[in-house]
Formats: C-alpha cells, structure tokens, sequence
C-alpha cells in the first residue's frame, strides 16, 4: 500500500533511505511511468524506499492562472495511477509562492534530505526545481556531492524514437503537453497511446435536460466539476465504470447538443449493453463514476430534427459495440 503524505512533517522519523524523484506527474503518461520504474528499481537494489514528490497545485496555477494548462487528470487519480506503479510513498507538497521562493539547495536540504533521508535522485535531463527553476541537473549532481546522494538520470518514454502506433515510430518525448493536444483535437487514441491506457475523466452522475432518455437512449451526465481534460466535442466509444467498479461499454458524447441548441459543455455516456431484466431501475444518478476515452467516431453534428438524431444515434452505439466488444 502506498503511504500519501501532505507535507513533510507527515514523513516518519525513521523513513528512508529513500530513492526519490521530483515532477508535477500530470497524466502520468510512459515518459513519467519509465522514470518512475527505474526510481523502483534503484530503490529495491539499495534496500530503500521509492518516493515521488509532487505538487498541488499545479505551479502554473499558481504562477500564472490566466494560461495555465487544463489538467489532464486530477489529484486523486494521479494518486491512484502512482499507485498503482509501486511506489512507496507519494510526498504531495502544497504548492505556494512560499513554496516557490526556496533556493534549489532550500528545497533539496528540507524536503529530500531532511525529509526523505534520500541516498538516490532519478530525474530526467531537463529537471528544473527551485526559486525561477534556477535548479537544474547540474545543479542537482552538486547538492548530491554536498549533501550525500547519488543522482541518477533517464531519458523519458518516446525520446528513442520507441514506436507509439503500429503504422510506425516517433521520435517525439513523451509529455504532458503531447495528451493536451491530442485530447483537444480528439484524438484519444494518441492520448492512450502516451498514457499508455486510455484517458479518463471522474465525476458525479447528476441529473441533465432528460433528452436522451426521452429519445430512448438515457445517458449518465457527468457533473461541470469532473476531473480530467475534457477532449473535443465529438462522439467516442469507451466504457463507464460504476462506483461498484463495474465496466460498462458505453457510447459517450462531449459537447453542447447543437440539435436542441445547447450552450455549455456536457460529458454524457450512454451505456450500451445494460442489464434487460433490471432496466428501468439501472440509476446512477448520485455515483461518482469512471468515464475512460476508447476512440473517436465522429464529430458534433446538428441535426435538422430529433429522428435523423436518433437514426444517427442507433448507427453511433451499433459502431461503439462493435468496436469495444468485437475485437
């Protein structure tokens, strides 16, 4: 089990050694994942434990709001994700212009060695950390030399021209920014590719116009405080998985129901294969649920009435189904 730590108070007297790298892990995506397990395997051939250090919130929300990124997932499925690779322990520090003005050597003193009594860094060439990210690699192999640890460097996911499609390579890095820009032009399948799974959002199922229900296909509306980036409008297949942690395949839609002239934004999924004999009753309303990104299958149309919508509709979760459940 993974420990969570919010501060480095929270960290035990007589944790460590610890192996420990710094970043801010949004979607961890492959590039992420590679840093992360050679840190896990650093860790296990010293005897010592393996920590990431990460931050909330993100120091672009903090440094500069107005142009910060959207998020690609939030903190709880960060957490999760991290998790899930093996970790020891995850130190989440609260990110503050605070925070922010410690000297690369403050940082480093308080936090890992301090702290984390760490013995090795795993980082990445481009590591920046400390007051104007004045810290830099160079910069971290001289405080390893002063303070005592070893650091160790990797190159992230994709930098070596790794294949991410079966039609060919890349030699583009893995990044945060590469999911963004997938996500916004909906290509999930790109996404999924640097993710390494599919992309997802979380989010509670709230009560929407009904339209879908009315036109014979009832959809879970996610609530407008989901975490995760939402992807272009468009329709996509993928699955919903339930508080019970059931996976449903499901035929989503994002956007704003150009048909019924729609302004804002919703994320709404339409589970396709629901149980026949307890149908009327399959509510979700109140679920804090899953929505996971499979593939994009069309755009957002306005149609010129409700039966072309629905003509279109049947044609949508015929080839959702097929897609998920054919394979």
């Amino acid at each position: 089990m993974v420990h969570i730590w919010n501060d480095p108070t929270e960290v035990p007297d007589d944790f460590g050694p610890s192996v420990v790298t710094i970043g801010n892990f949004d979607g961890v995506h492959r590039g992420h994942q590679q840093v992360l397990s050679q840190l896990i395997r650093t860790a296990r051939l010293n005897r010592a434990r393996s920590v990431a250090v990460t931050f909330d919130p993100h120091p672009s929300q903090v440094h500069r709001p107005e142009s910060a990124p959207e998020l690609i997932m939030g903190l709880q499925d960060k957490l999760l994700a991290l998790g899930e690779l093996g970790l020891d322990a995850v130190l989440v520090m609260k990110y503050s212009l605070e925070l922010a003005s410690l000297s690369p050597e403050e940082f480093v003193g308080t936090v890992l060695v301090d702290a984390l009594h760490v013995s090795h860094v795993v980082i990445g060439h481009d590591t920046r950390f400390g007051r104007g990210n004045s810290g830099d690699l160079n910069t971290m192999r001289e405080l390893g030399e002063k303070f005592g640890f070893e650091v160790l460097v990797i190159s992230e996911f994709g930098s070596e021209g790794f294949p991410l499609h079966d039609d060919g390579g890349t030699d583009r890095r893995c990044s945060s920014t590469w999911v963004r820009e997938a996500l916004m032009a909906g290509d999930v399948a790109t996404a999924a590719a640097v993710l390494g799974r599919p992309h997802q959002m979380r989010g509670e199922v709230v009560h929407g116009a009904a339209r879908g229900r009315a036109l014979g296909f009832p959809t879970a509306n996610l609530s407008s405080d989901a975490s995760g980036l939402i992807p272009a409008d468009g329709i996509y297949a993928g699955w919903l998985v339930d508080q019970a942690g059931t996976r449903w395949p499901a035929a989503i839609s994002v956007g704003s129901n150009p048909t019924f002239d729609g302004v804002s934004r919703q994320v709404e999924a339409h589970v396709i294969d629901r149980p026949q004999e307890s149908i009327d009753d399959f509510d979700l309303y109140g679920q804090t649920v899953v929505v996971e990104f499979v593939a994009r299958l069309r755009g957002m149309v306005a149609y010129r009435g409700p039966e072309a919508l629905v003509e279109q509709m049947r044609q949508d979760v015929v080839q959702a189904h097929d897609l998920l459940l054919k394979r």
